[in-house]
């Protein structure tokens, strides 16, 4: 699924096409991606669009928030009224999210979730899987809804000694594991936890408990840095993941050290990058640079 990088990308780009525009009309299909009373989403409009770790806010003007997630299929679909079917580039409409022929067919289809309607033109929701969601709530109320509360502080926002103690906590875990947690620290997916990880110089199975602070501290500068290069390059190019353009993110390209690059030198020490499995995901490292302690 995309990841907080590629999620902000999303939402820098959705503010030109749908900001202070009025939804006109809310068309959901039946089934659980559409969470709410469109009657709490006609005729408001858009007063911002937030981020919250991977998950869009939409706020409206009556006092309701429409909250996103992606998941592993979900899209967001632009179409202004006078854009060209077929064409990517064209400035009258976007695609972001999971990448297929949906981008440049008509729309709605079958995989269109939610339509919202506006006098500019049409959002389109659209979810193969049917894992993503569109949940509409009071404004007031986002920060208790149960996907939002339980996410943790991202990186920016979290200091060394705060992380370090969840760490103690969670001591028995690998630190990859501990970092994947989005009760513990918000935001970090596969890419970001082995690129912050590396930028440390440290195991992603070492146990979380036998970190030092000072280790502890350059895990989380690095997940700071490594994601504000991915937010300034447009978010990783991956399979499932375009920019609001149509086109891909370039992060891996140009700053990747590790992720996806087994096989390859290592840009540090030339020991070859291997690929192993922890918590339960495909997990990149350079054996030298991270030694395992434990």
């Amino acid at each position: 699924m995309p990841e907080l990088p590629e999620v902000e990308t999303v939402r820098r780009g959705l503010k030109p096409f749908i900001l202070n525009k009025k939804i006109v009309q809310t068309v959901p299909e039946p089934g659980k991606c559409f969470q709410g009373e469109v009657k709490n989403v006609d005729g408001a409009t858009v007063t911002e669009i937030r981020r919250r770790g991977k998950a869009l806010l939409i706020d409206l003007d009556n006092g309701y928030t429409l909250l996103i997630h992606l998941r592993m299929t979900g899209q967001l679909i632009w179409r202004g009224k006078n854009a060209q079917i077929g064409k990517v580039d064209d400035a009258e409409q976007f695609a972001a999210g999971h990448p297929s022929k949906n981008f440049t067919d008509e729309l709605p289809n079958k995989q269109t979730r939610v339509t919202f309607v506006f006098n500019e033109g049409k959002l389109f929701f659209n979810d193969q899987r049917k894992f993503g969601f569109v949940k509409v709530i009071p404004t007031a109320e986002v920060e208790n809804d149960k996907f939002i509360s339980e996410l943790a502080k991202e990186p920016w926002e979290m200091t060394p000694g705060e992380l370090f103690k969840k760490c103690q906590r969670h001591g028995k875990s690998p630190v990859k594991a501990v970092l994947l947690n989005q009760k513990i620290i918000a935001g970090l997916g596969n890419i970001y936890a082995d690129e912050s990880l590396f930028y440390a110089g440290v195991h992603p199975a070492s146990l979380a408990g036998n970190l030092s602070e000072e280790q502890v501290a350059k895990i989380l500068e690095g997940a700071c840095k490594v994601m504000q290069a991915a937010i300034d390059s447009g978010g990783s190019t991956m399979a499932t993941y375009v920019r609001p353009d149509g086109t891909t993110g370039d992060y891996l390209e140009k700053f990747a050290q590790v992720f996806r690059r087994e096989g390859k030198a290592c840009p540090r020490c030339g020991t070859v990058i291997e690929k192993t499995r922890c918590a339960g995901r495909g997990t990149h490292y350079c054996p030298k640079c991270q030694r395992r302690e434990s």
